[in-house]
Protein backbone atom coordinates (compact mmCIF):
# COMPACT_ATOMS: atom_id res chain seq x y z
CA UNK A 1 0.00 0.00 0.00
CA UNK A 2 1.07 3.53 -0.69
CA UNK A 3 0.14 6.46 1.51
CA UNK A 4 0.60 10.11 0.68
CA UNK A 5 -0.33 13.51 2.01
CA UNK A 6 0.09 16.98 0.56
CA UNK A 7 3.56 17.55 1.98
CA UNK A 8 5.91 19.09 -0.60
CA UNK A 9 5.93 20.51 -4.08
CA UNK A 10 8.36 17.85 -5.30
CA UNK A 11 6.10 15.08 -4.03
CA UNK A 12 3.09 16.78 -5.67
CA UNK A 13 4.91 16.99 -9.01
CA UNK A 14 5.72 13.28 -8.85
CA UNK A 15 2.10 12.47 -7.99
CA UNK A 16 0.80 14.62 -10.84
CA UNK A 17 3.16 12.95 -13.34
CA UNK A 18 2.10 9.56 -12.02
CA UNK A 19 -1.55 10.52 -12.28
CA UNK A 20 -1.11 11.71 -15.87
CA UNK A 21 0.56 8.36 -16.55
CA UNK A 22 -2.55 6.60 -15.20
CA UNK A 23 -4.70 8.54 -17.66
CA UNK A 24 -2.36 7.77 -20.57
CA UNK A 25 -2.12 4.11 -19.53
CA UNK A 26 -5.90 3.93 -19.48
CA UNK A 27 -5.99 5.18 -23.05
CA UNK A 28 -3.39 2.65 -24.11
CA UNK A 29 -5.30 -0.12 -22.34
CA UNK A 30 -8.27 0.61 -24.53
CA UNK A 31 -6.12 0.72 -27.66
CA UNK A 32 -6.79 4.35 -28.50
CA UNK A 33 -4.60 7.37 -29.10
CA UNK A 34 -4.84 10.56 -27.08
CA UNK A 35 -6.10 13.49 -29.09
CA UNK A 36 -4.11 16.70 -29.10
CA UNK A 37 -7.12 18.57 -27.72
CA UNK A 38 -7.93 16.03 -25.02
CA UNK A 39 -8.74 17.54 -21.65
CA UNK A 40 -7.35 16.45 -18.28
CA UNK A 41 -9.31 18.47 -15.75
CA UNK A 42 -7.66 17.53 -12.46
CA UNK A 43 -4.30 16.32 -11.19
CA UNK A 44 -4.25 13.51 -8.65
CA UNK A 45 -3.85 15.96 -5.79
CA UNK A 46 -6.73 18.10 -7.01
CA UNK A 47 -8.93 15.04 -7.49
CA UNK A 48 -8.43 13.84 -3.92
CA UNK A 49 -8.94 17.33 -2.52
CA UNK A 50 -12.26 17.41 -4.36
CA UNK A 51 -13.11 14.04 -2.89
CA UNK A 52 -11.97 14.47 0.71
CA UNK A 53 -10.89 18.06 1.28
CA UNK A 54 -7.40 19.40 1.88
CA UNK A 55 -5.10 17.64 4.31
CA UNK A 56 -6.68 14.19 4.18
CA UNK A 57 -4.35 11.20 4.48
CA UNK A 58 -5.02 9.12 1.37
CA UNK A 59 -3.87 5.51 1.04
CA UNK A 60 -4.09 3.30 -2.03
CA UNK A 61 -5.51 -0.16 -1.39
CA UNK A 62 -5.21 -2.71 -4.20
CA UNK A 63 -8.08 -5.16 -4.47
CA UNK A 64 -7.52 -8.60 -6.01
CA UNK A 65 -10.85 -10.12 -7.02
CA UNK A 66 -11.27 -13.88 -7.29
CA UNK A 67 -12.96 -15.40 -10.33
CA UNK A 68 -16.08 -15.87 -8.22
CA UNK A 69 -16.03 -12.22 -7.16
CA UNK A 70 -15.51 -11.07 -10.76
CA UNK A 71 -18.58 -13.03 -11.81
CA UNK A 72 -20.60 -11.52 -8.94
CA UNK A 73 -19.48 -7.98 -9.83
CA UNK A 74 -20.28 -8.41 -13.51
CA UNK A 75 -23.73 -9.79 -12.73
CA UNK A 76 -24.62 -7.06 -10.24
CA UNK A 77 -23.09 -4.21 -12.25
CA UNK A 78 -24.33 -5.55 -15.60
CA UNK A 79 -20.94 -4.62 -17.01
CA UNK A 80 -17.74 -6.42 -17.98
CA UNK A 81 -14.57 -6.08 -15.91
CA UNK A 82 -11.29 -5.63 -17.76
CA UNK A 83 -9.27 -7.05 -14.87
CA UNK A 84 -9.55 -8.61 -11.44
CA UNK A 85 -7.13 -6.00 -10.09
CA UNK A 86 -8.66 -2.77 -8.84
CA UNK A 87 -7.53 0.09 -6.61
CA UNK A 88 -9.50 1.99 -4.02
CA UNK A 89 -8.13 5.09 -2.31
CA UNK A 90 -9.12 5.38 1.33
CA UNK A 91 -8.99 8.66 3.20
CA UNK A 92 -8.78 9.57 6.87
CA UNK A 93 -8.57 12.74 8.87
CA UNK A 94 -7.83 12.69 12.60
CA UNK A 95 -8.33 8.93 12.63
CA UNK A 96 -11.83 9.14 11.12
CA UNK A 97 -12.67 7.48 7.80
CA UNK A 98 -13.76 9.95 5.12
CA UNK A 99 -14.66 7.28 2.59
CA UNK A 100 -13.27 5.73 -0.55
CA UNK A 101 -12.45 6.88 -4.05
CA UNK A 102 -11.82 5.03 -7.29
CA UNK A 103 -10.51 6.15 -10.67
CA UNK A 104 -12.46 4.40 -13.39
CA UNK A 105 -11.51 4.68 -17.07
CA UNK A 106 -13.55 3.47 -20.01
CA UNK A 107 -14.00 4.05 -23.73
CA UNK A 108 -16.89 6.30 -24.70
CA UNK A 109 -17.00 6.14 -28.51
CA UNK A 110 -13.39 5.66 -29.59
CA UNK A 111 -11.61 7.69 -26.90
CA UNK A 112 -11.34 7.25 -23.12
CA UNK A 113 -12.91 9.07 -20.22
CA UNK A 114 -11.68 8.88 -16.62
CA UNK A 115 -13.97 9.44 -13.66
CA UNK A 116 -13.31 9.95 -9.97
CA UNK A 117 -16.03 8.07 -8.10
CA UNK A 118 -16.24 8.87 -4.39
CA UNK A 119 -18.04 6.62 -1.93
CA UNK A 120 -18.97 7.15 1.70
CA UNK A 121 -17.53 4.74 4.30
CA UNK A 122 -20.56 2.49 3.70
CA UNK A 123 -20.29 2.58 -0.10
CA UNK A 124 -22.88 5.22 -0.97
CA UNK A 125 -22.06 7.42 -3.97
CA UNK A 126 -21.32 10.93 -2.74
CA UNK A 127 -19.52 12.44 -5.74
CA UNK A 128 -18.63 11.73 -9.37
CA UNK A 129 -16.13 13.99 -11.14
CA UNK A 130 -14.77 13.88 -14.68
CA UNK A 131 -10.96 13.76 -14.46
CA UNK A 132 -10.22 13.45 -18.16
CA UNK A 133 -12.35 13.40 -21.30
CA UNK A 134 -10.81 12.69 -24.70
CA UNK A 135 -13.93 12.77 -26.86
CA UNK A 136 -15.23 16.06 -28.32
CA UNK A 137 -16.67 18.20 -25.50
CA UNK A 138 -20.21 18.08 -26.88
CA UNK A 139 -20.34 14.38 -25.96
CA UNK A 140 -19.63 15.06 -22.28
CA UNK A 141 -22.58 15.03 -19.84
CA UNK A 142 -22.93 18.17 -17.70
CA UNK A 143 -21.92 18.26 -14.03
CA UNK A 144 -25.56 18.48 -12.92
CA UNK A 145 -26.23 15.09 -14.51
CA UNK A 146 -23.47 13.46 -12.42
CA UNK A 147 -25.06 15.02 -9.32
CA UNK A 148 -28.07 12.75 -9.88
CA UNK A 149 -25.97 9.70 -8.99
CA UNK A 150 -25.58 10.71 -5.34
CA UNK A 151 -27.10 8.23 -2.93
CA UNK A 152 -28.48 5.97 -5.67
CA UNK A 153 -28.60 2.23 -5.23
CA UNK A 154 -26.97 0.13 -7.92
CA UNK A 155 -30.27 -0.84 -9.54
CA UNK A 156 -31.11 2.86 -9.89
CA UNK A 157 -27.93 3.50 -11.88
CA UNK A 158 -29.30 1.88 -15.03
CA UNK A 159 -30.47 4.14 -17.88
CA UNK A 160 -34.23 4.57 -17.70
CA UNK A 161 -34.45 3.20 -14.15
CA UNK A 162 -33.88 6.37 -12.17
CA UNK A 163 -31.36 8.27 -14.29
CA UNK A 164 -31.88 8.83 -18.00
CA UNK A 165 -29.16 8.83 -20.63
CA UNK A 166 -28.57 12.24 -22.17
CA UNK A 167 -29.57 12.98 -25.73
CA UNK A 168 -26.42 13.89 -27.66
CA UNK A 169 -24.23 12.26 -25.02
CA UNK A 170 -25.92 8.87 -24.83
CA UNK A 171 -22.77 6.75 -25.04
CA UNK A 172 -20.97 8.93 -22.46
CA UNK A 173 -23.81 8.75 -19.97
CA UNK A 174 -24.34 4.99 -20.42
CA UNK A 175 -20.60 4.36 -19.94
CA UNK A 176 -20.46 6.60 -16.86
CA UNK A 177 -23.38 4.81 -15.24
CA UNK A 178 -21.74 1.45 -15.93
CA UNK A 179 -18.52 2.67 -14.27
CA UNK A 180 -20.34 3.78 -11.14
CA UNK A 181 -22.20 0.48 -10.95
CA UNK A 182 -18.90 -1.39 -11.28
CA UNK A 183 -17.27 0.61 -8.49
CA UNK A 184 -20.21 0.03 -6.16
CA UNK A 185 -20.27 -3.70 -6.95
CA UNK A 186 -16.50 -4.03 -6.44
CA UNK A 187 -16.76 -2.17 -3.13
CA UNK A 188 -19.42 -4.63 -1.99
CA UNK A 189 -17.06 -7.54 -2.72
CA UNK A 190 -13.94 -5.89 -1.28
CA UNK A 191 -15.53 -4.42 1.86
CA UNK A 192 -18.63 -6.54 2.58
CA UNK A 193 -18.81 -5.42 6.21
CA UNK A 194 -19.03 -1.77 5.19
CA UNK A 195 -21.33 -2.04 2.17
CA UNK A 196 -24.76 -0.47 2.41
Amino acid sequence: MHSWTHSSRGRRDINQRAFRAVIVAAALQFGVALQAGATVYHSQEEAFELAFGAGAAVTSEPVFLTDQQITAVEQEARAKLESGLFTFYTAERDGKSLGFAAIESHTVRTQPESLLIVLSPNGEVIRVEVLAFHEPPEYQPPARWFEMMKGRKIEQLIPGNGIDAISGATLSSVAALASVRKVKAIFKQAYPAGAE
